[in-house]
């Protein structure tokens, strides 16, 4: 039972990812602005991402980029959910963290299989000037499963190497 509860986790970040990308593709058109809040600080756009983080790899040749960026991401959710139900290492709150990931591993391969003009995306932030950037690149709740729930996992992997040590 504490390998399959935290697939609730990767249902609903599944399921909240892709009825958020549903809602944005029927009310804002595409490269459009639907709503900006605290002046344009956040906004809700439509855009898509045909390559993967950050656009990497967009100028790819189409039939390069399709297979690179269905199959590898594949490779890796099969391997980690393998490594996720087979594995004991995992403590409870990794295991609810690598469910996440998973789900926005899958949220985003939805997107790469289904919708041809590549991932949606839509949270848009304003970062004024860090990192050399005006705003953020747009990105999706997928996205911020799998970046959260990373960083989470390796903070929790690093703090727990410390404690054996």
């Amino acid at each position: 039972m504490k390998r399959i509860l935290p697939l609730i986790l990767t249902l609903n970040v599944v399921l909240l990812d892709q009825l958020s990308k549903y809602l944005i593709i029927e009310n804002i058109p595409q490269r459009g602005i639907g709503a900006s809040y605290f002046g344009d600080f956040l906004r809700i756009i439509h855009v898509r991402n045909p390559g993967i983080a950050f656009s990497i790899g967009k100028n790819l040749p189409e039939p390069l980029r399709s297979i690179l960026f269905t199959f590898l991401p594949l490779g890796v959710l099969v391997i980690l959910g393998l490594h996720f139900f087979k594995s004991d290492e995992y403590t409870p709150f990794q295991r609810w963290m690598a469910a996440g990931v998973l789900g926005g591993g899958v949220g985003n391969l939805l997107d790469r299989i289904f919708r041809p003009e590549g991932v949606v995306d839509f949270i848009d932030v304003k970062i004024y000037g860090f990192l050399g950037m005006e705003r953020w690149p747009t990105f999706n709740i997928a996205d911020s499963a799998v970046v959260v729930c990373g960083i989470a996992i390796a903070l929790s992997l690093f703090l727990s190497r410390r404690e054996k040590e």
